[in-house]
C-alpha cells in the first residue's frame, strides 16, 4: 500500500501499526505489476469457452500476505461476498506476519492437500512461492495472484490494482483539477531507486506534456524514502524552497500522510493542494479538516471480488489466462492482457463525499 510490499510500492516497515499493515498490503504489489508484467508468460492450459456455465460449489482458498491486516481483511471479504453470490465456498488462511514467506509456502501446500479448486494469493515474494504453486497447478488447482504478483509462469492470472500508466496519469489529472490547471507543483516520492515510483513519475511527466497543462510547472521531485519523518521534512523543505508552490503529488501512503500532517499544522493548509496514493483510514481526518480535497487508491474489496470471480472463471473454463481472452465479472467485461494480467480499472478517488464508506 512494507518491505516486500508497500516499502516498494507505497511503504513497509514492521507490521505493527495499521499504517504499516496497509502499507504492506498496497505496496510491492503494484511494483510487481510494473516489474513483472512484461516478463515471462502466464500459465495457460486448454481452450477457453467464454460461454461455459460457471460451476457451482467450488472452493476458493484466499491466501493474503497477512491475515488480520485491515487492507487484506477488506479485500478478502470482497472475495467472500463475490463467491457467496456465485454459489461457491470461501476459505481464508495465511500468516500473521507480512514477511513470513515460508509460512505462505506452507499454506499453499496445505490448500493443495485439501484439494481446493482454486487459490487466490497475494505473494510476499515473486519467486519463493513458485515451486509450491506449480505443484498446486499440477494438481489441477487454478492459481490467481492479486495485489502482489508472482513470476508469471507460477500462476494462471494476476489481478492487478491498476496499470502503472493509470496510476501515474490520474494523479496529475486529480491535482490539476484541484489547482485550476495553473501553478508550480512538486512530487514527494519514496526512494529514488523505487522502480514503481519512478515508473509512475515517468507517466506523470508524460501527462504534463499535454497542452492543457501548459500553465503547470513541475519544479522538483523530492524523496522521503517512505520514512514518515523524512517525508515530513521534505514537505517542509519543498515549501521553503518554492514559496509559490500550489500542489504536491505523493504517490506513497507514507509520503502523503506525512505531507498532510505538515500541511495541516502550517500556514499552507488549504492553500497548497495535496494528492497522491493514500488509504482512507490514514487520510480521513485530513480530508475532513480541509487539508486534502481528494486522493486515490484502488478499492481492495473490488480487487478481492475480481480475484474470486477470475478464479471461478478459470475453473469453469471460461478463460485460461491467455492474452486477449475476455470474461464478465460483476457485470463488467475484462480483457486479459500480456502475461495474464487483468487490471481492476481506474483508481478510486476518495474525498469528503465517500471516504466514510471505506475502512482500510
Amino acid at each position: 500500500m512494507r518491505k516486500a510490499s508497500l516499502r516498494r510500492a507505497c511503504a513497509a516497515v514492521v507490521a505493527v501499526t495499521s499504517l504499516t499493515l496497509v502499507a504492506t498490503a498496497c505496496g510491492g504489489t503494484t511494483k510487481k505489476d510494473v516489474k513483472d508484467e512484461n516478463t515471462g508468460s502466464a500459465v495457460t492450459g486448454g481452450k477457453a469457452d467464454p460461454n461455459a456455465a460457471l460451476k457451482k460449489g467450488l472452493t476458493v482458498g484466499f491466501l493474503p500476505k497477512q491475515v488480520n491486516n485491515p487492507y487484506f481483511t477488506t479485500s478478502d471479504k470482497g472475495g467472500e461476498k463475490a463467491l457467496t453470490e456465485l454459489g461457491e465456498k470461501y476459505k481464508e488462511v495465511g500468516p500473521s506476519s507480512a514477511t513470513d514467506t515460508a509460512g505462505q509456502v506452507s499454506y499453499v501446500n496445505t490448500l493443495t492437500q485439501q484439494q481446493v479448486n482454486a487459490i487466490a494469493v497475494s505473494a510476499q515474494d515473486p519467486g519463493a512461492l513458485c515451486t509450491a504453486l506449480k505443484q498446486a497447478m499440477s494438481n489441477k488447482i487454478k492459481v490467481v495472484t492479486y495485489d502482489s504478483d508472482t513470476n508469471p509462469e507460477c500462476r494462471n492470472a494476476f489481478v492487478s490494482q491498476a496499470s502503472a500508466e493509470d496510476l501515474g496519469r490520474t494523479q496529475v489529472q486529480l491535482l490539476a483539477q484541484q489547482i485550476g490547471y495553473k501553478g508550480e507543483i512538486a512530487i514527494l516520492s519514496a526512494a529514488q531507486t523505487a522502480t514503481n515510483q519512478n515508473t509512475w513519475i515517468g507517466f506523470m511527466k508524460d501527462e504534463l506534456k499535454d497542452p492543457k497543462y501548459k500553465n503547470i510547472k513541475l519544479v522538483k521531485v523530492a524523496y522521503g524514502n517512505d520514512d514518515a519523518q523524512q517525508s515530513f521534512q521534505q514537505t517542509q523543505g519543498l515549501l521553503q524552497e518554492h514559496p509559490n508552490l500550489k500542489g504536491i503529488i505523493s504517490p506513497t501512503t507514507v509520503g502523503i500522510k506525512a505531507a498532510a500532517q505538515y500541511l495541516s499544522g502550517s500556514q499552507y493548509k488549504g492553500k497548497v493542494k495535496l494528492t497522491g496514493l493514500g488509504t482512507p483510514n490514514d487520510m480521513r481526518k485530513y480530508v475532513k479538516n480541509g487539508t486534502v480535497d481528494g486522493f486515490e487508491l484502488w478499492d481492495p474489496a473490488k480487487l478481492g471480488a475480481l480475484a474470486a470471480q477470475t478464479a471461478v472463471a478459470l475453473v469453469s473454463g471460461q478463460i485460461t489466462g491467455k492474452e486477449g481472452e475476455t470474461f464478465k465479472a460483476g457485470g463488467t467485461s475484462y480483457t486479459i492482457g500480456k502475461d495474464g494480467v487483468i487490471n481492476l480499472g481506474k483508481p478510486t478517488v476518495f474525498d469528503a463525499k465517500n471516504i466514510d464508506q471505506f475502512n482500510f
